[in-house]
């Protein structure tokens, strides 16, 4: 770990923590004036509308800093395209998202009205890609400063929503005005501290496309393994299941911010050590999966123990249905975490043709799992079919397909016990 890469994840990690405990209040206060009924509605929505990320983003969320990287002296043109794709292809989201909406909830005006409210974060969001650039540059303090002060924005937003009693509409909105806050300031300070010009190119848009379209399914079935349950639990059971199996998804996914951060400043000093040596290569991916392995590890056991708690303090006894389920979910975050660092390897290694497969194959799976266990159990019935998911797409699908294999071999070595030794050693020898 070189020192840019410790100070970049200290700088997210750091503006998250914050803007987590505002998002932890600001949930709260939220469930609680929604009900289960509302809460659920809200997450509903938000299902359905991370469907249609993956299509948003074209896949370029996962190759853009990759794209910077490898030609620096284009990287206006890059991101001009990157942007104008992605912002066209939301409009169209946009359109789809209501039109499905209507035909699964036929009849339910207050349904369909709140997911095309919410659909409108993917204007913006598309235009948030600028982000990927201060990623390859690590300059990701300046992304985690205008994230935070964003969110405190809408934080700040959303209280006076609740404090005088506005519909659940105008709390549907306050999402895009998070992203648009974040969009507009992050193009003002790409455009100070790049120097480039942004410009949009046809030909690059295909071979940056061609580049990306392997992510655009593969992200696509990861969201219907990560989403899948809401909408099911919906369709099948209630909006209250929704709400009861939303508060003990977001209690499991407390600490997710640390994860992301962690990953996100590894990935370009190990997509750049690839290019050096193998042995460097494999030693990046070898700590960032100890890393990830270790921090899920203990957060999961914390939190089985701390379940109960947790839920009655965020949520209120209301929620009291929430305890079991998470204390099942909580344990999917290991494997989960675990295939977006696998990801760093397959586009390193130029194995992305693999991931529709890995994918398509989990979120076959999931569907089924779910249909299965929720009518059996309910609420945690969703939790479990999210959990074995997880194992099964991360880790078993890793051993199934040989040409992925020696990712999964990285992942079991960074668990020895000679590694890990050398790896303390190591964080020792650096310290002043």
């Amino acid at each position: 770990m070189n020192k840019n890469t410790i100070t970049n994840a200290a700088w997210i990690i750091g503006c998250r923590i914050l803007q987590s405990g505002l998002a932890l209040a600001v949930t709260m206060l939220s469930a609680r004036y929604l009900g289960p009924s509302g809460y659920g509605l809200i997450n509903y929505a938000a299902s359905l509308v991370a469907f249609f990320v993956p299509v948003m983003q074209l896949g370029l969320n996962s190759t853009l800093v990759r794209e910077i990287i490898a030609d620096p002296t284009h990287e206006g043109e890059t991101m001009g395209t990157a942007l104008a794709m992605t912002f066209t292809s939301s409009i169209a989201c946009i359109v789809g998202i209501t039109s499905v909406a209507a035909f699964l909830n036929r009849g339910e005006s207050e349904t369909v009205l709140v997911c095309a409210l919410y659909s409108l974060l993917l204007l913006f969001q598309s235009l948030e890609m600028i982000q990927y650039w201060f990623q390859a540059k690590l300059l990701s303090k300046y992304t985690s400063l205008t994230i935070l002060a964003a969110y405190v924005v809408v934080a700040t937003y959303r209280i006076i929503l609740l404090i005088t009693g506005r519909s659940i509409y105008w709390y549907a909105v306050s999402q895009a005005l998070d992203f648009a806050i974040i969009a507009v300031v992050l193009l003002i300070l790409y455009s100070r501290l790049s120097g480039n010009k942004l410009k949009v190119s046809a030909k690059r848009a295909a071979s940056m496309l061609n580049r990306s379209k392997h992510y655009i399914l593969s992200s696509m079935m990861i969201v219907v393994f990560a989403q899948t349950d809401r909408i099911m639990l919906k369709l099948m059971l209630n909006e209250k299941a929704v709400g009861y199996y939303s508060a003990a998804a977001s209690c499991a996914t407390l600490t997710a911010f640390v994860f992301v951060a962690i990953i996100d400043s590894f990935r370009p000093s190990i997509l750049e050590s690839k290019q050096a040596s193998d042995e460097a290569f494999h030693r990046g991916m070898k700590t960032l999966y100890a890393v990830i392995i270790i921090v899920a590890l203990l957060q999961s056991v914390l939190i089985v123990l701390l379940a109960e708690p947790v839920i009655r303090i965020l949520y209120g006894i209301e929620y009291g249905a929430s305890v079991s389920a998470l204390r099942i979910i909580v344990w999917f975050s290991t494997f989960s975490y675990l295939g977006a660092v696998r990801d760093i390897w397959i586009l390193a290694e130029k194995k992305q043709k693999y991931l529709w497969i890995i994918n398509l194959s989990g979120a076959a799976a999931n569907v089924l799992l779910n249909a299965v266990l929720i009518p059996l159990w309910g609420v945690n019935g969703a939790a479990a079919a999210s959990l074995i998911t997880q194992f099964f797409t991360n880790v078993v699908m890793g051993w199934i397909l040989r040409p992925i294999r020696p990712s999964n071999r990285l992942m079991l070595q960074s668990l020895s016990i000679p590694f890990l030794s050398s790896l303390l050693k190591n964080i020792k020898a650096k310290e002043p």
